[in-house]
């Protein structure tokens, strides 16, 4: 293709393929895969620009380079943040390998973002979706069956589609999830979502080809993409209700836990974040929300 970026040399990439089969290895999404694959593909086509085909020989001032071009380029903030933390990693495992001597990208900072506000549906909207989906016909129970399953337990939508019949277990309300990095953990049922799930169960038997929970009406496995076109068409049945996509239910299901008083410990937990800091937006969200409901409410707000 005419003025395209010619490919990086064999000898850059095969240190990078081999470090793309051990994100794999490792559970990484195919999205950060592919992410990371376009920022160390980005990278090794710089380095060949200025002369440099090795791995040992990259310095500080040639990622200070690289990330002035992408900002000349246009590129958001957090794009440059993933570039560069991908590139910790990657020259991390170099170094653990015994491959480069140094890891310069530790020597540059991240980047700082402002992080954006989760957008999330309040109890009464989350109550007005779920009791807008009603009917016998395996559609209709299957969907109140998928958002009562994802508000109750609070997963990914990847984990989710992802789950099997014997990952629940009813009786106990807890179901077995596959996270991140093929980390395991346990999520909760409410009583709404297993009553949801025991109308549609009977239904999936009869269409099912294979051990998935979630399934199409041909029998298959649900996929993110389906889950998102499912739920866009059920928000547009409900009048006044705001656009969301599904992991907005996660959202909602960590600012209600945290609204009705749950230990921030417990909901990083039951959301599989390795992070405690991460889980803390959503305390800051709930305390935007005391704020306005405090100004709506207050007489000398």
């Amino acid at each position: 293709m005419p003025g395209a970026d010619p490919p990086a040399s064999a000898g850059l990439m095969a240190e990078v393929a081999g470090y793309l089969e051990q994100l794999r290895g490792e559970g990484a999404s195919p999205h950060t895969v592919s992410a990371y694959s376009q920022d160390l593909q980005a990278f090794s086509q710089f380095l060949e620009k200025r002369g440099c085909c090795a791995w040992p020989q990259v310095r500080v001032h040639d990622l200070r380079a690289f990330l002035a071009q992408e900002v000349q380029r246009g590129q958001a903030k957090s794009t440059l943040a993933r570039r560069l933390s991908c590139l910790r990693s990657f020259m991390d495992t170099l170094l653990q390998q015994g491959k480069v001597w140094d890891n310069p990208a530790r020597l540059l900072a991240l980047p700082k973002q402002q992080q954006p506000v989760p957008r999330f549906y309040y109890q009464e909207e989350m109550k007005a979706l779920l009791d807008s989906i009603q009917g016998q016909a395996f559609a209709d129970v299957r969907d109140r069956a998928l958002f009562e399953f994802l508000y109750a337990t609070g997963v990914r939508v990847s984990e989710c589609v992802q789950v099997d019949v014997a990952d629940v277990h009813m009786e106990e309300a807890l179901v077995w999830v596959m996270g991140k990095r093929h980390k395991e953990r346990v999520v909760l049922l409410g009583q709404p979502a297993i009553q949801a799930l025991r109308r549609y169960l009977p239904l999936r038997a009869e269409l099912a080809k294979g051990p998935a929970l979630f399934i199409n009406r041909r029998g298959g496995r649900l996929t993110d993409r389906s889950v998102r076109r499912l739920l866009l068409q059920r928000i547009a049945a409900v009048p006044g209700l705001d656009r969301l996509h599904p992991h907005g239910i996660r959202h909602s299901f960590a600012t209600h836990l945290l609204d009705g008083g749950a230990d921030l410990r417990a909901v990083q937990e039951l959301l599989g974040h390795a992070s405690l800091s991460t889980t803390q937006r959503y305390t800051h969200l709930s305390r935007e929300r005391l704020v306005r409901v405090y100004q709506r409410s207050h007489p000398r707000a």
